[in-house]
């Protein structure tokens, strides 16, 4: 694919929105910061992924399927949500990163309203021990070799955007889309 239909690409870019994500104001604060088009679809792990239009005219995902994604984003509004997928929900958490892991997804887990110091110094609502939940957040960054991302929530839409975008313009330009497009890989 050459730079021009790598571009035209690009423009087609669209933010895929698991349709778990509750549609709450803030949800639709963080959509309208995206500054692209948004879609719901079924993501099989994931919040967020994207999606775009190939030079052959098809999509990389038929979100008319459940939508196996090649990058997402998992996204929480704060240390007390995450602490409890490592507690309360940890093995729905942990089945999410697996089929995640077994596809090869490059996953980016971002929470918001949260900072290292935070989780490190036990300043969120639950009791689960600092210690052991900084424990379980790195063992899983390099178990599901996941990425971290601590944000505020005003810019966790800019952040996902920029994030999936980069992802996608990465894999064009290294010709990961070059050939037949299988949506369900």
């Amino acid at each position: 694919m050459d730079v021009f239909e790598q571009k035209k690409v690009l423009d087609s870019f669209e933010i895929l929105v698991d349709t778990r994500e509750q549609d709450t104001e803030r949800a639709h604060k963080r959509y309208a910061s995206f500054g692209v088009p948004i879609r719901r679809a079924v993501l099989n792990y994931g919040d967020y992924t994207y999606n775009a239009t190939l030079p052959d005219g098809k999509q990389i995902h038929d979100i008319s399927q459940t939508v196996i994604p090649v990058c997402a984003v998992e996204r929480k509004m704060n240390l007390d949500e995450l602490a409890e997928c490592y507690t309360r929900s940890r093995k729905r958490f942990q089945n999410e990163f697996e089929r995640a892991r077994d596809y090869g997804c490059r996953v980016y887990l971002l929470c918001e309203n949260a900072s290292w110091e935070n989780l490190l110094n036990g300043k969120y609502r639950s009791r689960f021990h600092a210690n052991a939940f900084a424990a379980s957040v790195t063992a899983w960054l390099v178990r599901y070799n996941a990425n971290l991302i601590f944000c505020k929530e005003e810019t966790s839409g800019r952040l996902i955007r920029e994030i999936l975008y980069r992802d996608l313009k990465e894999r064009l330009e290294r010709g990961e889309f070059d050939e037949d497009c299988d949506s369900d890989r």
